[in-house]
């Protein structure tokens, strides 16, 4: 159903057994990418949810890149299949990309222009109604500077700009390759803020790649943590925690006669300011504790900690798996 507020159209998914329907707006099967000898892409396997802001992340040279190309159609697979609303992408690519909007890099602009007749090249070249630009500059936040020359913006008014131009088309799945890359703290949140909002404003599901863990954090509801063209995880960011092991953290008066009761019990442990931080490995937490207190360690801190989502994706990405 769609319901008008002024010149923005809201639409609210249709409800079955009173819960959302999880259609499956991106869908890839054993996704490859090879450049030579080099795969870039290894066989990966992406879903993303209709109405979801999916975080697509990892360090730079991941595949993060390479994988947005071939959903956008720009490259060719090496083999693998790329199903965009339900339609093969190889098969249907003209009437899937009419759906979808994408900014990769950095956006395209006349610097000559302004922001308003930027806006109306782009409506012309994709055989638009002009109607829709004041809409656009008015979600992204440029109304003010719409007659303003391009060349005279800063960088984050430029990412909104082209965040305006791939919106234009009211697409259903918007394509986002790294867009706070180089922004200052101020322009990051303002992408950020964007970002969030328009799912609620266009019923539009959102892909977003980047390396900044902190950043997909605040925005994604899903996302897909790629390394070395492999996919690691894929899930919500509390499924993510919950596959984090739990450290125990013991604080000690006595800290050498604590540190070998517990090398006398076999644990594996490291020191942190003055902490012992230390994984049970199949010891029960009240067993550890209590060969502690009949030793007679002198003991004022025994409790359980949950590593940080930057210390679970550093696992993942320098090592493979979780610890």
């Amino acid at each position: 159903m769609k319901f008008k507020f002024g010149p923005l159209v809201y639409k609210y998914n249709s409800i079955k057994g009173g819960a959302v329907m999880s259609e499956k707006i991106i869908e890839t099967v054993n996704l490859t990418k090879k450049f030579k000898d080099f795969k870039a892409v290894n066989g990966i396997n992406l879903t993303v949810k209709k109405g979801r802001v999916y975080g697509f992340l990892g360090p730079n040279g991941a595949g993060k890149s390479t994988t947005i190309r071939m959903l956008l159609g720009l490259i060719k697979p090496t083999k693998g299949q790329v199903k965009i609303f339900g339609m093969d992408l190889r098969k249907n690519r003209i009437d899937i990309l009419k759906k979808v909007g994408s900014m990769v890099e950095a956006p395209s602009y006349y610097g000559n222009l302004t922001a308003y007749e930027n806006l109306q090249v782009t409506a012309e070249l994709l055989e638009l109604d002009h109607k829709y630009i004041d809409e656009v500059l008015e979600v992204v936040k440029l109304t003010e500077w719409k007659n303003r020359q391009v060349s005279k913006f800063s960088l984050g008014m430029k990412q909104r700009l082209g965040i305006a131009q791939a919106l234009i088309s009211k697409p259903e799945l918007l394509i986002l390759d790294e867009p706070t890359n180089g922004l200052d703290p101020s322009g990051i949140h303002e992408i950020r803020g964007l970002i969030k909002k328009l799912p609620k404003i266009y019923d539009m599901t959102v892909i977003i790649s980047s390396h900044n863990l902190s950043e997909i954090e605040l925005i994604a509801d899903d996302i897909g943590i790629i390394n070395r063209g492999n996919i690691l995880f894929q899930g919500t960011l509390e499924e993510l925690h919950a596959k984090s092991k739990g450290e125990l953290c013991i604080g000690s008066k006595n800290l050498q006669e604590t540190i070998n009761t517990l090398n006398n019990y076999g644990c594996k442990f490291k020191l942190k300011d003055k902490d012992i931080f230390l994984q049970p490995e199949g010891r029960e937490a009240d067993d550890i504790l209590k060969q502690l207190i009949l030793d007679d360690n002198k003991i004022f801190k025994f409790v359980e900690v949950q590593k940080s989502l930057e210390e679970i994706f550093l696992d993942l990405t320098e090592g493979g798996e979780i610890k």
